[in-house]
């Protein structure tokens, strides 16, 4: 990987964290009002989305259809699957169930640090072990079952 490469990761991760901070996604409380919509809704984070979304479809249509290759590297590197299926749609559920409850999700998670120091690291660990047991016993499984 080039110093060019790192650089422009740097540069994008603290273009994410900064939206992400000014947006109020590092505040698991407001996180939280926004999925309960049954009480003290807070569509704020709506615009978050609707910012995901126009940067993804600019991203989708625009650059991927005019560019060969990005600024720094020779390809673009897109997951190759396509498919839905259940290990998809289970995490999927599964990364939805625990950011309505924590009000974190890992994007958002490190510059929350800041915010909240205790229950930030105490998700950001706890992500940690779920990623090393489902990597060490869930994985396996799905290799097993596609062979």
């Amino acid at each position: 990987m080039s110093i060019r490469q790192i650089a422009a990761g740097a540069a994008a991760g603290l273009l994410f964290g900064l939206g992400i901070a000014l947006s109020g996604m590092i505040n698991p409380a407001k996180v939280i009002s926004f999925f309960d919509v049954t009480g003290e809704w807070d569509p704020s984070l709506l615009f978050v989305m609707g910012g995901a979304l126009m940067t993804a479809f600019i991203g989708y249509r625009i650059i991927f259809k005019t560019w060969s290759h990005p600024l720094f590297d020779t390809k673009f590197n897109l997951p190759s699957a396509a498919e839905i299926d259940a290990r998809l749609v289970s995490g999927a559920a599964i990364f939805g169930i625990g950011w309505g409850i924590a009000g974190f999700c890992p994007g958002g998670s490190p510059p929350a640090i800041l915010l909240n120091p205790v229950p930030t690291l105490i998700f950001i660990v706890s992500l940690l072990v779920g990623g090393v047991i489902a990597r060490l016993f869930i994985a396996p499984r799905f290799q097993t079952a596609k062979a």
